[in-house]
């Protein structure tokens, strides 16, 4: 048995099993954890603890559960999985089902150099996933006939929220009239109305062909096509009468659809949206899933999420980053456009590398075949007397005319899933796996419940109406048309992955994002097919296990948390954020206390909050900091009965994002409450709070939780993620609620399905279950001294910008580079780029002070790799001194032209006052490892955003 972590936590038994999550999780040893207290300068981990935590801060002991071995995570998950009835789904409504190449499960979906990734803010080591997201926007740009798309949403509704505040942002906020077809998806309409209530934006849901246009008010018009009935229409005319009021045409649709119908940019629409799901991604009860985004270019600034263009390297060569709105809500705060910190990379890559591995013929053969189907019910239920909608159709037929409940409940009795829309209308969606004997099961049914024969036809081949037919091109570049042989992906796929870091190089030590180990015995039942095939909209019946999973994670949270309830509908920390702040709106709306919408904010606090406060409706007051980094609590009372009349919220960051515990906290929130306020405490530092302490027995109440952080969901390159929230009991009956299957409370439905990414909440619920209460401690516990171990050999090297009251950090540190810009001309961009000669991500930059990085080592990494990290900041700042002493040139040295790139090094004529190897190899480890080489020079940020192009440029991509 394997005692390298296991005796300090748990009793040492001969006969215990030996493969316990916590001895792999936590990365030093015993002999290392030793030597790094040595190195500190206390006896103990809990004397680390004492000195680190306010005395007077409130403690959460976790009650006991013991750890789950490694064998019992897998068994007891896909005991769950199975607990869930697969049946066959043809409940459509934005989901629907797909084969995943297994190419693609197995490289990319299951291979960890794609999903622990981070997001591709340091362009130079993230070419191969920038790649792939380009390959993404190409394929959405060609299918939606709109110039520019983004590199994907959250999910289809919120995407159609976004398009929303992108319309009302395109005329300035001057109107506030937003019309919705009520042939729309439901949730979709439901997430709409949540959005546009404290945006002050009027929501009008009708029938679309009876609307006058007699508003001077409207400024935006949102339809669907293929609609939530299943029809299909070209909306060319309508457009020009949208237009003609100076409004947006806001367009949802298919990608599958668009193979063979006009696109929304032939129809004349100015913003397009959907799913990308059914591109190779499971229905997951709800998600993880690429919600795609596209627009005119002129709107480009205005554009939601992340989007990655096309720019150049120092020597020229075509380089890819994330261009314009890169991290807009950290930069400009509450005059963002928007709150969306995660997208769903990781989802978006799979839809993309789906396009190119099938190419336009086989989409279109795909879009054809599920179209056939669609044809062959409606061509064979009428022929059974079925009152079928009139109108053009994709892949939805519906009928009306019937006793709903009872088709539904015989489908059920076959194994079948058809969605109701009202009491006598049913429809009925096929997809990418539907078999024809499917088809005649399903039509059975219906002939049973009419007592008529069965005698169906099949042989018709019908085609799809001409009226509708798509006419022009799409995925014309090489790349869509030249990878379709299963070794040619594969070779594709690992050209892509060498370009990238990840966890699975070296750690990454990004401050606020916990890039811990996301164990495998956590990632597998991801792709359990009893997690995969489950619709979101499936009868409860249907979902045991998924609720039995998500309860108990439901449990746990809890009492990690000190909350009384979970809300696991939020897909992102931001969205998290959003949720709880929308709980507490509608708390005051309930009570007549609409007016409180002032939200306090220490410069302290995570940097999206600004942007959130903003979209909730709320106006955002800042709190200064004092010399040591905390809350002013001065300037908190000075604020706080300023705007006593009118406080809503303070949104607090624990541990700070300046990396302490702040002592004050509790007097903080006392003060916040006094004033009638509520306390929204972001979770993006949790890692240091489980099992020691607690939001609820802080005081707080509300809290996001960041599941893709502390709850080791793995970050795949930009997303996916969960910020599932926790309230006091008072919130309770405020949390998001879900229209289609009448679940949560009365806030508002926030995303499009209830549970959110539940595909996902497997990952979370074994890494709380495999380290049990004290591995949970004991993580938190390890990551504060993993900082402090870095902090402790950094602090002769760099000023610590803050410490706590004990000289200690919390889970992270800031390392102050401000003076360097000064003595040498360096700045922490040229650190970061430097770090990447080493082989490392660089830590976070510039946030939350200019001019310095910010680390967080987690718990996971070992003494030796932190000491890496240490010997390649150590080195760097030797390298700034020779600056400063004149030994180096001050525009031509190894920082100012990091990182270096295997061209550079090997292929280009070498001009520098320094050595090809002090370039490479700064330190001998480095070669010895095995060098992670830049793919590019240091990238022209500014010339990719005045030259925005975000369409995958024509290269030569034969393998």
């Amino acid at each position: 048995m394997s005692t390298k972590n296991l005796e300090y936590y748990f009793k040492l038994d001969p006969l215990a099993p030996s493969n316990h999550l916590v001895d792999r999780h936590i990365g030093p040893s015993v002999s290392e954890r030793v030597k790094m207290l040595h190195e500190i300068g206390v006896s103990s981990l809990d004397e680390l603890i004492k000195k680190t935590l306010p005395e007077n801060l409130p403690r959460n002991n976790l009650p006991e559960w013991e750890p789950k071995t490694e064998q019992e995570i897998l068994a007891e998950l896909e005991a769950l999985a199975n607990e869930n009835t697969q049946a066959r789904n043809f409940l459509g409504g934005g989901y629907y089902g797909t084969y995943t190449p297994p190419v693609i499960l197995r490289n990319v979906t299951q291979n960890p150099a794609w999903y622990t990734s981070y997001t591709p803010y340091q362009a130079e080591i993230s070419q191969g996933r920038l790649e792939s997201l380009l390959v993404y926007q190409t394929m959405v740009s060609d299918l939606t006939g709109l110039p520019v798309a983004n590199a994907s949403l959250l999910d289809e509704s919120t995407a159609g929220a976004e398009a929303m505040a992108m319309a009302f942002t395109i005329i300035n906020k001057k109107k506030n009239l937003f019309v919705v077809s009520d042939k729309v998806f439901p949730n979709t309409i439901d997430v709409v109305k949540t959005r546009a209530e404290p945006m002050g934006i009027k929501v009008l849901v009708t029938d679309i062909d009876k609307y006058d246009f007699s508003s001077d008010d409207l400024f935006g018009v949102l339809v669907q096509t293929p609609d939530t009935f299943g029809e299909i229409r070209d909306f060319k005319e309508f457009s020009e009468k949208v237009h003609a009021k100076e409004a947006s045409l806001i367009i949802g649709s298919d990608l599958l659809a668009l193979c063979l119908m006009k696109s929304p940019g032939e129809m004349g629409a100015d913003i397009c949206y959907g799913n990308s799901q059914r591109f190779g991604v499971p229905m997951g009860f709800g998600g993880p899933h690429a919600a795609f985004f596209s627009g005119k270019e002129e709107h480009i600034r205005k554009m939601p999420g992340r989007i990655i263009g096309v720019s150049k390297d120092r020597i020229g060569g075509v380089a890819y980053r994330m261009t314009m709105q890169t991290r807009e809500q950290h930069i400009r705060r509450e005059k963002a456009s928007s709150n969306i910190c995660t997208a769903q990379a990781l989802l978006a890559n799979m839809a993309g590398l789906y396009s190119v591995y099938h190419g336009p013929e086989g989409l279109k053969s795909i879009a054809s075949r599920v179209h056939m189907f669609a044809a062959l019910a409606d061509l064979n239920l009428k022929g059974l007397g079925y009152n079928v909608r009139s109108g053009s159709y994709f892949d939805t037929v519906s009928v009306e005319g019937i006793d709903a409940d009872n088709i539904i409940n015989l489908c059920v009795q076959q194994g079948m899933n058809i969605r109701k829309h009202s009491n006598d209308c049913v429809s009925m969606s096929f997809d990418e796996v539907t078999t024809l004997s499917e088809l005649e099961k399903l039509l059975s049914v219906f002939a049973e419940a009419k007592n008529k024969s069965k005698n169906f036809n099949f042989e018709p081949r019908p085609e799809f109406p001409k009226s509708m037919l798509r006419n022009t091109e799409y995925l014309t570049h090489s790349i869509y048309n030249s990878i379709h042989s299963e070794s040619q992906m594969l070779r594709y796929l690992y050209r892509l992955q060498r370009k990238d870091i990840s966890l699975a190089n070296s750690m990454i030590p990004l401050g606020s994002c916990t890039m811990k180990l996301n164990a495998t015995c956590e990632m597998v039942p991801i792709t359990y097919s009893g997690f995969g095939n489950i619709h979101p909209h499936a009868p409860q019946t249907q979902t045991t296990g998924y609720m039995k999973m998500i309860n108990g994670l439901r449990e746990k949270l809890k009492a990690i948390t000190g909350f009384d309830e979970i809300s696991f509908q939020s897909n992102s920390g931001a969205q998290g954020e959003y949720s709880g702040l929308i709980s507490i709106r509608n708390y005051f709306k309930h009570h007549s206390q609409l007016h409180r919408t002032v939200c306090l904010i220490p410069t302290s606090a995570h940097g999206t909050n600004p942007a959130t406060a903003a979209m909730a409706g709320m106006s955002v007051v800042p709190v200064a900091c004092d010399k040591s980094g905390n809350i002013s609590i001065e300037d908190l009372k000075i604020k706080a009965e300023k705007h006593k009349n009118d406080l809503g919220a303070l949104m607090v960051t624990y541990p700070s994002t300046h990396g302490v515990f702040e002592s004050g906290i509790v007097e903080v929130i006392d003060i916040v409450h006094h004033y009638g306020g509520q306390v929204y405490m972001d979770g993006a530092n949790m890692n240091a709070q489980v099992g020691l302490t607690s939001p609820g027995h802080i005081g707080a109440d509300v809290c996001h939780l960041n599941l893709h952080k502390t709850f080791a969901i793995p970050h795949g390159g930009g997303g996916p993620g969960m910020g599932p929230i926790g309230v006091r009991a008072h919130l309770t009956p405020f949390l998001p609620r879900d229209v289609i299957l009448g679940l949560g409370g009365t806030g508002g439905q926030i995303s499009a399905s209830h549970f959110g990414s539940a595909s996902i909440l497997p990952i979370s619920w074994a890494y709380i279950e495999a380290l049990g209460s004290k591995g949970l401690a004991e993580s938190s516990k390890h990551a504060i001294l993993n900082a402090n171990y870095v902090r402790k050999r950094l602090e002769k090297y760099f000023n610590i910008v803050y410490v706590g009251h004990q000289g200690q950090v919390a889970h992270e540190l800031l390392i102050d580079l401000r003076g360097f810009k000064h003595s040498a001309e360096v700045t922490e961009e040229d650190v970061a780029k430097r770090l990447m000669d080493f082989g490392f991500h660089a830590p976070t930059m510039s946030f939350p002070i200019p001019g310095t990085l910010m680390i967080e080592p987690t718990e996971s990494e070992d003494k030796g790799e932190l000491d890496r990290l240490c010997d390649s900041l150590i080195k760097i700042r030797e390298e700034i001194h020779e600056i400063e002493s004149g030994v180096a040139d001050k525009k031509n040295n190894v920082l100012k032209n990091a990182p270096h790139s295997l061209d550079e090094v090997l292929l280009l004529p070498w001009e520098r006052p320094y050595t090809r190897e002090k370039a490479a190899f700064p330190l001998s480890w480095v070669k010895v490892r095995g060098k992670f080489w830049p793919t590019i020079g240091r990238i022209d940020n500014a010339w990719g955003d005045k030259h925005p192009k975000t369409i995958l440029p024509e290269m030569d991509f034969h393998l």
